[in-house]
């Protein structure tokens, strides 16, 4: 199945920041059923979607999921993020609030890394380019 036709959700992420890639390793060990792929935002796919998804590619602010036709950002992701039902109980506009200082500043307070990261071997084929 090519990467243009393949039905599971994408999740376009910063591939150069720490806090990101953990966040990105986390899904890889839990999602057993290989049910996320993943772009990077630095590479042609990532800024293709952020693009599509009225996102700037040089200075976004969140991950993006793309899943059906539809995109989410910020805390109103769906899936995997649905599960974080303790979130729920404050005001999505605040949550997103949080959630893009804790964006802004990610690099400040986690750091980051000089290149992106590179999957396993045995998964390198839910990473899009």
């Amino acid at each position: 199945m090519s990467p243009d036709t393949d039905p599971r959700p994408v999740i376009v992420f910063d591939g150069v920041c720490v806090l990101c890639n953990g966040w990105v390793r986390f899904l890889l060990r839990h999602d057993r059923r290989a049910h996320f792929r993943f772009a990077a935002m630095q590479t042609a796919r990532g800024r293709a979607l952020l693009l599509q998804h009225g996102m700037d590619p040089d200075d976004p602010v969140s991950f993006l999921l793309v899943e059906a036709g539809n995109a989410w950002s910020d805390t109103g992701l769906g899936g995997l993020w649905r599960l974080t039902t303790a979130l729920r109980a404050v005001p999505r506009p605040l949550r997103d609030h949080m959630y893009r200082w804790l964006a802004r500043n990610r690099y400040r307070w986690f750091g980051r890394r000089d290149s992106c990261l590179l999957p396993p071997p045995e998964q390198a084929d839910r990473f899009l380019a």
